[in-house]
């Protein structure tokens, strides 16, 4: 067979489809405010869907201060309210969260995926594994 040959398979409708943000729970949310101390407080511009025990990235711009926080992970603990996050980080000392218009905002990821299948060696059963506040497609396709 030539090097140059095109080798042409049967390939499925849905197969490697864009990835699409919407399609995925939980999402990125926006930062509008955060309270350093022993714990974190992360406040969101909108409500976010996250729960305790979910594990989350923070991305600070340098122009939104609190840089320390910036790409650390921590687990959120407590919900106080439908746009707010308590995290297990500890801020004490670092600069404080600033308001910017910086074109790339400040947001919070959720960290993590659903992985099903057995999960045992009890044979063919469908089970799943389950991390709470993991990715969830909720794709329409």
């Amino acid at each position: 067979m030539p090097l140059n040959s095109v080798i042409s398979y049967p390939i499925s409708a849905y197969q490697n489809l864009p990835i699409h943000a919407e399609y995925y729970e939980p999402n990125r949310f926006v930062i509008s405010g955060i309270t350093l101390g022993v714990q974190t407080t992360v406040t969101t511009t909108i409500n976010h869907n996250y729960v305790i025990g979910q594990l989350v990235r923070l991305i600070i711009p340098s122009s939104f201060g609190s840089r320390g926080l910036n790409e650390q992970t921590g687990y959120v603990i407590s919900i106080p309210s439908l746009n707010q996050i308590l995290l297990d980080l500890n801020s004490v000392g670092i600069d404080p969260f600033i308001s910017s218009s910086a074109k790339t905002q400040a947001q919070i990821l959720s960290i993590g995926g659903i992985n099903t299948g057995a999960i045992n060696t009890s044979g063919g059963q469908n089970l799943s594994t389950f991390i709470p506040g993991s990715f969830l497609d909720i794709s329409p396709l």
